[in-house]
């Protein structure tokens, strides 16, 4: 570079200028670009819902908005039935246990020898003899 004489009206501009270009580079840095609007912006205020695209297609919207509404009560269905067949279950398996429960005790209580033990008093005895088949023979014609 070299050293070259400025008087002080053209260095009075030249600050202008220089000056000029930082309060533009600060005023496109507070501004926001022009270029698409923010869509989450446009849905939360309800700017969506004007345009055409929306409008021309509003059948579509609320079939697809239908379609969410099933999906939700299917899960929904799904869930209670899932409950309902863990209670079932539950349900049977305590049936069960009462089952195997009563048929233990019932085998327990007719047993031969408890029979025995409980008919003595009665006078009822075991029999020692075989019992006797009676078998009638058909004679043919």
């Amino acid at each position: 570079m070299v050293n070259e004489y400025i008087d002080k009206e053209t260095l009075a501009t030249l600050k202008q200028v220089e000056e000029n270009k930082i309060k533009k580079q600060r005023a496109s840095k507070e501004r926001k670009p022009k270029g698409k609007p923010n869509v989450l912006l446009q849905i939360l205020n309800g700017e969506i819902l004007t345009k055409d695209l929306v409008l021309n297609n509003l059948v579509y919207v609320f079939f697809c908005v239908f379609l969410l509404i099933l999906i939700v009560g299917k899960v929904h269905y799904g869930n209670q039935l899932t409950k309902d067949i863990d209670a079932s279950l539950k349900k049977l398996d305590a049936s069960t246990a009462e089952y195997v429960e009563a048929k233990a005790s019932l085998e327990e209580k007719t047993k031969r020898i408890e029979l025995l033990q409980k008919l003595e008093p009665k006078g009822l005895k075991e029999t020692t003899k075989p019992a006797k088949v009676i078998r009638i023979k058909v004679k043919k014609k």
